[in-house]
């Protein structure tokens, strides 16, 4: 797969992984208690919280954001989620 260049695709992107580990375990975004998005950087803080809200709507699971190096720096974002049956 090809990676998407802007933030916010690759943000949609991570989701939309998530969603399909939580499919394949029956589970749906409803499901997550908590996440964690890592960042490659501060100024990605707007759009990721942007997207996060277009994704989940108003689901609240416990939230962290960290700062972060990416081991792929090609890569601006990492999503660890969560999730209870």
């Amino acid at each position: 797969m090809r990676r998407p260049e802007s933030f916010r695709d690759q943000a949609l992107l991570a989701w939309r992984n998530v969603e399909a580990q939580l499919l394949a375990a029956d589970m749906g975004l409803e499901n997550i208690v908590k996440h964690t998005t890592f960042l490659s950087d501060r100024r990605y803080r707007q759009i990721n919280s942007e997207v996060r809200r277009e994704v989940l709507g108003d689901q609240e699971a416990a939230l962290t954001v960290v700062i972060a190096g990416i081991y792929d720096e090609s890569w601006l974002l990492e999503i660890e989620a969560i999730a209870v049956a």
